[in-house]
């Protein structure tokens, strides 16, 4: 039972990093706005987050550092997409391709660097057999973005902010008609998502694995972006995406733990492997993703 208790806990941390920028771009998209330079923010926020908190010692400093490189990144988006009216996907992944550079460039003196981590259990709970270790041992991050998941339920369906921003994400002429700052609105939420996938980066250099090396994210920004899809832009079912492509992370670790005679590539393969074959069964339904998409994703907005 400890093993499976170990199991599940290792799947919801490696789960949380995906779960954070994937609700940031949720916000993003549900405003209009198709970011691909997810991969980006989280590379620099990565390193941003990671020197903050080998130089100051405080891990704080670094999500707020690492929260601040995605919102300076998402704002380079923001004025080049919403201002000069670029196409948002080819900004994206240009934006996507300049982290990775900057992330390597600025973090050649940090490669083989680590920090020590620790964690902080839930005093009493942690000790409760199974789900003590399972759901109550974990770094406080993971209990934000659960908190978080639960505000972004509340503020899309329970709140007149939130039913504006569908709004614009829906229909920015009618928006704009009304009176609405579209630009304003969809920068704020760039913003917001920037700062998300900011705190996604800098956990994996923070917490997740405690050091620098090129190329730290992985491949998790493509993942969440494929989230947002998955769950159809709704944040709880991002929650569950992102729990289940965390299991899937962990099983190739878990597999070659107990010796099962499985290439190593191939172990490696298996998240972005499952991430194509949800998005392939999704796609078999046009119509169902048609209802459920913002109307206006990716589509430039230029008031008359």
């Amino acid at each position: 039972m400890e093993n499976i208790a170990a199991l599940v806990a290792a799947s919801i941390n490696s789960g949380t990093p995906l779960l954070i920028a994937a609700l940031g771009l949720l916000i993003n998209e549900r405003a209009g706005v198709l970011n691909l330079g997810a991969e980006g923010m989280m590379l620099v926020a990565a390193i941003a987050g990671f020197a903050v908190g080998y130089h100051t010692h405080s891990p704080l400093l670094g999500f707020a550092a690492g929260a601040l490189a995605g919102m300076l990144m998402s704002s380079l988006f923001a004025w080049l997409a919403l201002v000069l009216a670029t196409n948002q996907v080819a900004t994206g992944l240009a934006l996507s391709i300049f982290g990775a550079g900057l992330s390597a460039f600025v973090g050649q003196s940090f490669v083989g660097m680590s920090l020590a981590g620790k964690l902080t259990p839930i005093p009493y709970l942690s000790g409760l057999p199974f789900v003590g270790t399972a759901l109550f041992s974990h770094h406080w991050i993971v209990y934000f973005s659960l908190l978080l998941c639960a505000a972004i339920v509340w503020f899309l369906y329970r709140t007149r902010a939130g039913l504006i921003l569908r709004s614009v994400g829906e229909s920015p002429e009618s928006a704009h008609a009304l009176g609405y700052p579209v630009r304003s609105i969809r920068f704020a939420a760039l913003l917001f998502g920037g700062a998300c996938c900011g705190i996604a980066g800098a956990y994996l250099s923070l917490v997740y694995t405690p050091m620098w090396v090129e190329g730290l994210v992985a491949g998790r920004g493509w993942i969440a972006l494929a989230l947002t899809t998955f769950a159809t832009w709704r944040p709880a079912r991002v929650l569950l995406g992102a729990l289940l492509f965390g299991s899937v992370t962990i099983l190739q670790f878990h597999f070659q733990a107990i010796g099962i005679a499985i290439p190593s590539q191939i172990l490696s393969m298996l998240p972005y492997v499952a991430t194509i074959v949800v998005l392939v069964l999704i796609s078999r339904n046009p119509d169902w993703i048609r209802l459920n998409m913002p109307a206006s994703l990716g589509k430039p907005f230029r008031p008359g």
